[in-house]
């Protein structure tokens, strides 16, 4: 998507509702309310979390996640099983998001923004850092619906130690 591709402006009232929306994902996701967060999806969206920099086509590379509903589904599946070894027990999180950025591609909203992770388990506190975007569409019910969600983490071409929680 180039950048003159995405020339329209975004009012106030829309990126506010937008930022209340991504601040909704996330407390939903802080809470591990996995079933909460499958609807506020499209249903041919997709969540990636991609392995490498400056990436256009996630399709042909490496990521962490891939997820079209199906995926989303069987992730948040194991999630709330208590067999995942990676969520068993699952960490406690507080999200903060921060740094939007509105840009408009056609009927979609693109919005950019930092997220931090403080995540604490197994008496250890640890801070995990992403740039996330949001591909927002608008819902026949007037709400938004997340299209693609990439969360590129600071450190993705490095070690990334078992996470086992949704970004």
């Amino acid at each position: 998507m180039s950048t003159e591709a995405m020339t329209a402006t975004v009012d106030a009232a829309e990126a506010f509702g937008a930022m209340q929306f991504i601040w909704r994902e996330a407390e939903i996701l802080d809470r591990l309310d996995y079933k909460a967060w499958l609807p506020l999806w499209s249903q041919d969206g997709l969540y990636i979390i991609p392995t490498e920099f400056g990436v256009k086509d996630h399709a042909d590379a490496l990521n962490v996640a891939y997820d079209d509903a199906e995926m989303r589904e069987a992730r948040v599946k194991r999630l709330r099983s208590g067999f995942s070894m990676s969520a068993s027990p699952p960490a406690r999180t507080v999200r903060t998001i921060s740094r939007f950025v509105f840009e408009r591609d056609g009927d979609v909203l693109v919005v950019r923004s930092a997220m931090q992770i403080a995540e604490y388990k197994f008496e250890r506190l640890r801070t995990i850092a992403a740039d996330v975007e949001h591909h927002l569409e608008a819902a026949e019910d007037g709400q938004w619906r997340i299209g693609r969600k990439v969360v590129t983490l600071v450190n993705a071409d490095d070690y990334l130690h078992g996470i086992g929680y949704l970004f």
